[in-house]
């Protein structure tokens, strides 16, 4: 690590940034101590720490291989969940590239970080000097130092990773290593608050059924692309879940709720009016469904199609609104530019786009759905 801090690879690295990488690897490495393969890595990091962690676009950072970048958080999802969490202890069991646990120890007093990729920690522990952000850090496997701890923390946080030994994605708790469900009540045992994020694939109702100590689950999506599910865990009784749909850098509030509110609410239904409302992703993903409707008043199409309609329009509403008629597929032009949705519709939008000759992008937009009289498409005015 000391080598590729050296001042002439640094400006090497710097001044290649925008090179292309794949031919910079067939080049030899003009530094004797340093192989291309090395710089390579840093430049890829420096590129996905520009759009991620910006923070880190800072002289004397190192960062870790491809797959260890992809796996961490972006600055904005962990500075999001710093504002959450507090306390004196804090204790971070996958840290991992060390993002979330960067901005998850802000509010905290004592800070561990366990990890069990040396070179890992080795680059974590550096980069953390550079922030002048201390932690004690720990070289080992998380089963292993659960084994031995004898310590309490006010909160626990994992990231557990989600491909299995052939590098494919996995979702299920048991899956993940750390199998959350092996676990859970040792790690309930040392801290009043156990924090976990998961993939944004994972079902929610399967979730809840096999931790039933849940109390709390955000939704967490970055420009309406859900990026994370982040549960709470606590041994203590607690009410209803609490769900937290959050919708970053699109200026919208929270979309809160409890369990018990979408399953006791009714949605009213109606043809299109003058106004179509899409929710936000995360509301999708929560599946609430018809207390979205119920909330803002406005009425669904269809049952099984999460689209709603009035004839005012709402200005607070979390998620797209479009003012759209109800037009035949006749009035379609062949070779028109249309963005095209397609909900509870037989048809894929690929699929449209060729039965109807139509090109994609444009300003108007086309949705192909149902209501309850049937399938409808929808124009934008």
């Amino acid at each position: 690590m000391v080598k590729i801090l050296n001042k002439e690879v640094q400006n090497y690295i710097n001044a290649n940034l925008r090179t292309d990488l794949h031919a910079l690897l067939l080049k030899k490495s003009p530094f004797p101590e340093v192989f291309m393969q090395e710089i390579v890595q840093q430049i890829k990091g420096k590129q996905v720490a520009e759009k991620k962690f910006p923070f880190l676009l800072k002289e004397g950072i190192v960062f870790p291989p491809q797959l260890n970048l992809e796996q961490s958080s972006s600055e904005k999802t962990a500075l999001y969940k710093s504002e959450i969490l507090k306390g004196k202890t804090f204790i971070d069991l996958t840290s991992g590239f060390g993002i979330d646990a960067y901005y998850l120890s802000r509010n905290f007093e004592e800070i561990t970080l366990v990890e069990q990729n040396t070179e890992l920690l080795e680059i974590v522990g550096h980069n953390w000097d550079i922030l002048g952000r201390k932690a004690r850090l720990i070289n080992r496997k998380l089963e292993d130092f659960l084994k031995e701890n004898q310590e309490k923390f006010d909160t626990v946080y994992l990231d557990p990773a989600r491909r299995d030994q052939n590098k494919n994605k996995v979702f299920l708790l048991e899956d993940l290593s750390p199998d959350i469900l092996a676990i859970q009540e040792t790690l309930l045992s040392i801290s009043g608050q156990v924090v976990i994020k998961l993939s944004p694939l994972i079902d929610l109702k399967y979730l809840i059924s096999v931790l039933p100590q849940t109390y709390r689950i955000d939704i967490i999506a970055l420009k309406n692309d859900v990026k994370e599910i982040v549960i709470f865990l606590s041994k203590e009784k607690k009410e209803e879940i609490i769900y937290h749909c959050v919708n970053l850098d699109s200026g919208e509030s929270a979309f809160t709720y409890r369990f018990g509110e979408e399953e006791n609410a009714e949605a009213e239904y109606s043809e299109p009016e003058k106004f179509i409302y899409i929710p936000d992703n995360t509301i999708l993903k929560a599946g609430a469904f018809n207390l979205i409707s119920k909330r803002f008043g406005l009425k669904k199409l269809h049952p099984n199609t999460h689209l709603y309609t009035s004839s005012v329009r709402l200005e607070n509403f979390p998620g797209r609104i479009f003012e759209m008629d109800v037009v035949d597929s006749k009035s379609i032009k062949k070779k028109g530019q249309f963005n095209i949705i397609s909900k509870n519709y037989p048809l894929k939008p690929e699929e449209i786009k060729k039965k109807y000759g139509l090109k994609d992008g444009g300003d108007q937009y086309l949705i192909f759905t149902q209501s309850k009289k049937g399938k409808i498409i929808l124009k934008s005015v």
